[in-house]
């Protein structure tokens, strides 16, 4: 039996004991978060967040997707000027313009037209030849089922309801959707996480199911606390954990009405992603800070290369002679003199490791 088939779908409950802690710490990060980024970094933070959120949940479905013209797309679509403008394309923009209307237009009911808009825009007209999805329209009379393994003797993953009583499930969730907006006792969250689970049990499309959860999930957030969303991307995550993503979910299609797994994978996944922003953020303002500290009409284009390297983290243990050749495709006697200058001008000190083994790391005063 899947969920849907139980008696009391779609009447979900979980232990509240269970998720308290992992809610406060959740919502006590999203503040964190918050207090870290400036309003001044609010444009170019939400262009890059929204950029990851596309790519990776693309990425989550095996496409990939071609990054620069999606940015193109999203910094036209939010005014920014860049530098380098790359060609952009029907679903660039569409993605673009999917996005942008899930985590802005958060006071716009939802509604069955507004998802089929977003999944025309997924899906444009000639989108491929090779998966020819007719995007902004419910799927068909076959049933939708998630199947592996021989043809002969399938593996049957999940089973959608049937097309007949699709119409009136999905307007029983965007009915709940809409209504629990307003619902004080319901944790923004917690919405979050059963309208990912409701949306993609309910599977209403030929293709893009996953997406769309995603993004409804992204809207949900949104509408929960207004501006931090813009400052992480849960599909980043998603995709770092996607075999138990599909595991957590299949799980859940096949269990009762107590659905407190999923809503723990979910709420550890979104804190994961919480703290992976805000560890961006830490090393963004460690490199902001050196370079405010630093003349660099000083330093030759290799040594800003190198230094911007060890800010990056890419050099964990700190960075010896022998790599600085590599990296600068410098002599040897060079390499010496420059970084000898480096730890003269305050950019890095010494490690304690004398001779060959001596490496060099980012001053940090």
């Amino acid at each position: 039996m899947w969920i849907w088939q139980q008696p009391t779908w779609p009447n979900f409950h979980w232990d509240n004991k269970t998720l308290a802690p992992l809610l406060r710490e959740t919502h006590f990060n999203q503040g964190l978060l918050l207090g870290r980024m400036g309003l001044e970094d609010l444009q170019q933070a939400t262009l890059d967040t929204l950029l990851a959120n596309i790519v990776h949940s693309s990425a989550i479905e095996g496409e990939k997707l071609n990054a620069f013209s999606v940015r193109s797309s999203l910094a036209n679509k939010l005014g920014i000027k860049e530098e380098l403008q790359y060609p952009t394309t029907e679903q660039t923009n569409g993605l673009a313009e999917m996005m942008l209307d899930a985590i802005t237009q958060l006071d716009q009911p939802l509604s069955l037209e507004r998802i089929l808009s977003w999944h025309q825009w997924l899906f444009p007209a000639g989108y491929t030849l090779f998966n020819p999805i007719q995007g902004g329209v419910l799927r068909g009379d076959t049933p939708m089922q998630v199947i592996s393994g021989r043809i002969d003797k399938p593996t049957v993953h999940f089973e959608a309801p049937p097309r007949q009583i699709l119409d009136g499930e999905l307007a029983h969730f965007i009915a709940w959707f809409n209504d629990s907006k307003a619902d004080a006792e319901l944790d923004p969250l917690l919405r979050a996480a059963i309208t990912h689970l409701w949306f993609v049990t309910l599977h209403p499309l030929d293709d893009g199911n996953g997406r769309i959860a995603r993004l409804l999930t992204d809207l949900a957030l949104a509408q929960g606390e207004r501006l931090s969303i813009r400052f992480y991307a849960m599909s980043v995550s998603i995709l770092e954990r996607r075999k138990s993503y599909y595991e957590i979910l299949e799980a859940t299609q096949k269990g009762n009405m107590d659905i407190t797994p999923w809503l723990v994978w979910f709420l550890d996944t979104l804190n994961a992603t919480l703290l992976s922003a805000m560890q961006t953020i830490d090393q963004t303002m460690v490199k902001v800070n050196f370079w405010r500290r630093i003349d660099q009409t000083r330093l030759s284009s290799e040594q800003v290369r190198v230094l911007n390297r060890l800010l990056d983290g890419e050099f964990e243990l700190g960075i010896n002679s022998s790599q600085y050749q590599k990296v600068t495709k410098v002599s040897r006697a060079t390499a010496t003199r420059h970084l000898a200058y480096l730890v003269e001008l305050g950019c890095l000190s010494k490690t304690d490791s004398g001779g060959r083994s001596t490496r060099y790391i980012i001053c940090d005063h």
